[in-house]
């Protein structure tokens, strides 16, 4: 199947997608402040730059999108079916280097909490998931 979009239009689409501040991860940080939490967004000094770093927990949240971090099991992750090469490249790289980042935060003894999108569908299940992993 043909691409729907010509090579500049597809360009512009994806000059679109967000790196941060996306709204999933809006919506984890608001979930965070509400239940009164103070936090610091996208530190540099640490490995992937995680979405969300509660320092006096030493605890760290990432707030990943099914498709561009690829969702094990999730419907949301399915891989475009053309430009296949290109695409396993770009997506396995993704995963690839989450892995290596989060690898590096536990050794560093940092505790790691990745959020799919497709987790934010319910938010009462994530506010509790979201104090669990911060209390413990």
């Amino acid at each position: 199947m043909p691409d729907v979009f010509s090579p500049f239009e597809r360009s512009r689409v994806m000059a679109k997608v967000r790196g941060q501040d996306t709204t999933p991860e809006r919506t984890v940080r608001s979930l965070i402040h509400r239940m009164g939490y103070r936090f610091r967004l996208h530190v540099k000094d640490l490995p992937g730059k995680p979405d969300i770093v509660l320092p006096r927990y030493r605890k760290v949240i990432f707030v990943h999108g099914c498709f561009w971090h690829q969702h094990p099991g999730c419907p949301y992750a399915q891989r475009p079916s053309s430009n296949v090469e290109y695409w396993n490249r770009k997506l396995d790289r993704n995963v690839s280097r989450d892995r290596a980042h989060l690898d590096q935060l536990v050794y560093m003894g940092w505790q790691v909490l990745v959020i799919w999108e497709c987790e934010l569908r319910n938010l009462p299940d994530l506010q509790e998931r979201l104090k669990n992993f911060i209390l413990s």
